[in-house]
């Protein structure tokens, strides 16, 4: 008897449950980008903007900022001031995107590479330390050989930090007591 009452109350709550369900919720109206419409007189779904908008924030019109190139050519220049908070972001950047392969030390000995992957080059060959610092930002940008692009992964401004980094790496690597400043040469020798 108890059963039979818990047997028609889940019932009757599917019921009222399922009646909410209605395949017009699931066949609703809407657009796939450019098919036709029957809403509008030319019949395109996609709508001209209005006239005189104007984009923001996504133009990308700065060839130096965004593609990392002057003139169609690697730029030898950063787009903007680097200072201590961007070569901070920089080093937190370049040690979760890039020292897996990289290594911490830039030199190409990461974690997946000792489990495997192929060995990236040490960024402190002479090559490397005479590329343009747009090359490293192309790289980053478009993906290299076994290297991916992280276009979609590091916004513009972070590849930026990221290549004033690998830069602070390289001059580490191959710096002299007389690259320190006087004032810290002692804490060094």
């Amino acid at each position: 008897m108890r059963t039979s009452g818990l047997s028609r109350t889940i019932v009757v709550f599917l019921a009222v449950a399922g009646s909410g369900c209605r395949q017009d919720m699931h066949d609703q109206p809407k657009y796939t980008p450019l098919r036709e419409s029957a809403f509008f007189s030319d019949a395109r779904s996609a709508r001209t903007p209005v006239e005189g908008t104007v984009a923001r924030g996504l133009l990308r019109d700065d060839e130096l900022l965004y593609g990392g190139k002057l003139n169609g050519e690697d730029a030898a220049v950063f787009p903007f001031r680097i200072d201590a908070p961007v070569m901070t972001r920089g080093e937190e950047r370049f040690n979760i995107y890039c020292s897996p392969c990289h290594s911490r030390t830039g030199e190409g000995d990461g974690m997946v590479v000792l489990r495997g992957y192929r060995r990236p080059p040490s960024f402190h060959q002479e090559r490397l330390r005479d590329a343009p610092v747009g090359h490293f930002f192309d790289v980053i940008t478009n993906g290299f050989g076994a290297m991916p692009d992280y276009a979609s992964q590091i916004k513009p401004s972070d590849r930026w930090a990221i290549v004033a980094y690998i830069r602070a790496l390289q001059l580490s690597g191959h710096a002299t007591l007389a690259d320190v400043p006087p004032a810290d040469r002692a804490r060094i020798q």
